[in-house]
């Protein structure tokens, strides 16, 4: 059975109970139904909420693995906010370059 179909056969339990036209003998058989489907109820959302947790601890790995590697890789210098020399020639820094104001022409 799915926790759709348990809240709905609650919820159909419920209806009949406001109603005040249910029999008092079935009364105990409908309250022991509606335990067995909050059991199994909260059963599913337990066994949804371990599989989140899973889901986001692996996530939560695999980013500390990225930010690891991340710092290895900066301490080697491979991630150095300095421009390499390959990217000082592309842009001279003297001159501007990206956010800089250029340099004014004198002639």
């Amino acid at each position: 059975m799915t926790y759709n179909e348990a809240i709905q056969e609650l919820e159909g339990i419920l209806r009949s109970l406001e109603t005040d036209q249910v029999d008092v003998d079935d009364l105990t058989a409908r309250a022991e139904r509606s335990a067995e489907l909050i059991r199994l109820c909260r059963h599913k959302l337990r066994h949804a909420e371990a599989s989140l947790d899973r889901v986001f601890d692996s996530l939560d790995e695999e980013e500390a693995e990225e930010d690891e590697e991340q710092d290895e890789g900066e301490e080697e210098g491979l991630d150095s906010d300095e421009p390499t020399d390959d990217e000082a020639d592309e842009h001279d820094y003297r001159r501007g370059g990206p956010g800089r104001p250029s340099a004014p022409r004198l002639f």
